[in-house]
Order: structure tokens, then sequence, then C-alpha cells
């Protein structure tokens, strides 16, 4: 799991228990998931198809630091897939586990449509050793 983002909660982020508001972080998550789509998948016509169970596992106040955190899963003919952590910057408590945002690359038509890449040519390590 590598964390790429950094976001500081602020008054405008929490919900009514003062505690961070699950959209916007699902939001902050489906952003990053995306734009690391569309790097590894070398376009920007990607679209979410599917994101599983989401695990809230605990909460975020006002002034923390969150870090949203991607896994490689898999590839298909015109897919990606990731797992997801969000946690906590200082504490490392886990806010929040995602096991899976599939991604689809699409055409023109918004329909889906073959990506070209393979595990061979992602170049994605597992534990410190090529897929």
């Amino acid at each position: 799991m590598k964390f790429y983002t950094r976001k500081l909660i602020k008054p405008g982020d929490l919900n009514a228990n003062n505690t961070l508001f699950g959209g916007a972080l699902l939001k902050w998550i489906d952003e990053e998931a995306g734009i690391y789509a569309m790097t590894k998948l070398d376009t920007h016509k990607v679209v979410t198809k599917f994101i599983s169970e989401i695990n809230f596992v605990n909460s975020s106040k006002q002034g923390d630091v969150i870090e949203i955190g991607l896994e490689f899963k898999s590839i298909g003919r015109t897919s990606i897939t990731f797992s997801c952590i969000v946690r906590n910057t200082f504490s490392k408590k886990t806010i929040i586990s995602i096991d899976k945002i599939v991604f689809v690359k699409i055409d023109e038509n918004e329909r889906a449509s073959p990506h070209g890449k393979t595990i061979d040519n992602l170049g994605f390590t597992v534990k410190n050793k090529p897929l």
C-alpha cells in the first residue's frame, strides 16, 4: 500500500457529529483512485465502475491529517482494480478500508474500451517482487 495524498480535515468536511463526513471522504478516495487509474492506463477516459463494501473503522476530527493509500489488485481487458486504506497520518489508525475499487477505460461513446495494459507492462510490485 502506497500513500499518495494527504488531507487536512477542516470545518467544511465535518458532519453533524463534528467528525469527518463520509461523503467527503468517498469523494476524495474516488478522485485519488481515478487519477491513479488514469496514470496507470495512460488515459483520462476512465470511470468508476464498482466500489465494494466500505468499512468505516475509526472517525476523524477537525485538525486531523489523513492519508489515502492505494494498492494495485488486478488488471482486466478494460479495467483496473485497486484496494484503498485511509488512515490518520500521525496515529496510523485506519479510518476506512475498501477492498475493491474498479475503474474502466471508456471510448468516445462512453463504452468500455480495451486499454492494452498487462501486468508485465504496468510495472507494479508486490512485496518487492515484480508481478
